[in-house]
């Protein structure tokens, strides 16, 4: 099949059609979307000001239709990718090297787990596509001179499909929120140790006191929400001294480009806002996106967050919630460690080698904290576990 494939690289997404794109992205998770990446491209989020310059790969047939693609970026610096690198780029850089430009296959400034090498379902042989795509990819970063290529946040299968074609792999941990079947809210505390579910009821009545909370989706966002959460992000960003790198432009882009599955948890007080939380709605998975605030709520982003995401997976009968990267804080409130997956091609092999050597050692520290968090943190009642 490699033989009748030509690759193509695109600079930026509008290139590429958004039905051959989804044919190859599929709808369960839409961060993968056209319309997503899309959004994040027009609004002048991903691009020369934030420095990701779009660089997407298109594998098509002898007769030009798309079979398999891989949203990519040329990056000159680390930041947004929520998998850290900084520490082999220094290392590298002081040995002579230049490790800047490098490729990253990846959705921009999300941290969000789901497929990156994306290929059409009807193809007849899906496996051996991912393989010339993830060869493809390598074969740019050496001719064109990259030092790297990272593919972040991947699945589980195409993790161990990218180690198999000689990447390295990278595992990490996030928390994630399970439905075991809950009918309610209180269905999930019940499942919860005393403790720990009088903390969140406790929680929760401290963050809704004297605020409306509202739960908004897609046409019953206005641009007046919009324009006041562009607020809420702003203020959190220059609070925690980050780089906003969403535009204004971008959150109106989103809702209207992705329509339902956008929805937005709200706070008002006394009929002005003052948090909200973004999410995107994916097959089976609520996914938390931005969140900010102009007040100082205790608890009130546990609950726009976390406990309000929870209410609305089991109100739609999600099976999960993904809040996010970090956050240790958010086992007691039920969203257990899970790993999650990188691969990398280093060019180099001496930094190669290194890295290598620095992931043997990563990779099961990583596997022994997710296991000490769900056997010591766990805030669910031990029978319901046994």
């Amino acid at each position: 099949m490699a033989g009748t494939l030509a690759l193509t690289l695109h600079p930026s997404i509008a290139e590429l059609g958004a039905a051959e794109w989804d044919a190859c992205a599929g709808s369960a998770n839409p961060f993968v979307s056209h319309a997503f990446l899309s959004a994040v491209e027009e609004s002048g989020s991903a691009g020369p000001r934030t420095g990701w310059m779009p660089l997407h790969a298109a594998l098509r047939d002898g007769t030009g239709r798309l079979l398999a693609c891989t949203p990519m970026y040329v990056k000159a610096h680390s930041w947004g990718e929520y998998v850290f690198d900084q520490g082999w780029a220094d290392a590298y850089e002081r040995a002579g090297g230049r490790y800047y430009p490098k490729l990253q296959v990846a959705v921009p400034f999300s941290p969000v787990p789901g497929p990156r090498l994306l290929v059409r379902p009807d193809v007849p042989d899906a496996a051996a596509l991912r393989s010339a795509l993830a060869g493809a990819i390598a074969r740019v970063c050496e001719e064109r001179g990259f030092s790297s290529a990272h593919v972040t946040f991947c699945t589980e299968a195409e993790w161990h499909a990218l180690k198999a074609e000689g990447w390295l792999g990278r595992m990490n941990l996030q928390f994630h929120w399970r439905n075991e079947g809950y009918r309610t809210f209180d269905d999930f505390l019940a499942a919860l140790s005393s403790r720990k579910r009088k903390q969140i009821r406790k929680e929760r009545a401290r963050a809704a006191e004297g605020l409306c909370l509202r739960t908004l989706r897609g046409a019953e966002i206005t641009p007046a929400h919009w324009d006041a959460f562009f607020r809420f992000y702003r203020a959190t960003v220059d609070r925690k001294w980050g780089q906003a790198y969403l535009t204004r432009r971008f959150f109106p882009l989103l809702g209207e480009r992705l329509g339902e599955k956008v929805v937005l948890m709200w706070a008002e007080q006394e009929g002005r806002p003052v948090a909200g939380a973004l999410n995107l709605l994916g097959a089976d998975t609520l996914y938390g996106r931005n969140w900010g605030a102009l007040i100082d709520q205790p608890f009130l982003h546990f609950e726009l967050c976390y406990y309000r995401a929870v209410e609305f997976a089991i109100a739609h009968g999600l099976a999960r919630v993904e809040a996010g990267a970090q956050g240790a804080h958010k086992v007691s409130r039920g969203y257990l460690p899970v790993p999650t997956f990188s691969a990398h091609w280093i060019v180099h092999p001496g930094l190669r080698r290194a890295v290598a050597e620095f992931l043997g050692r990563e990779v099961p520290a990583v596997e022994r904290e997710i296991a000490a968090i769900a056997a010591e943190a766990s805030p669910f009642r031990e029978d319901r576990e046994g």
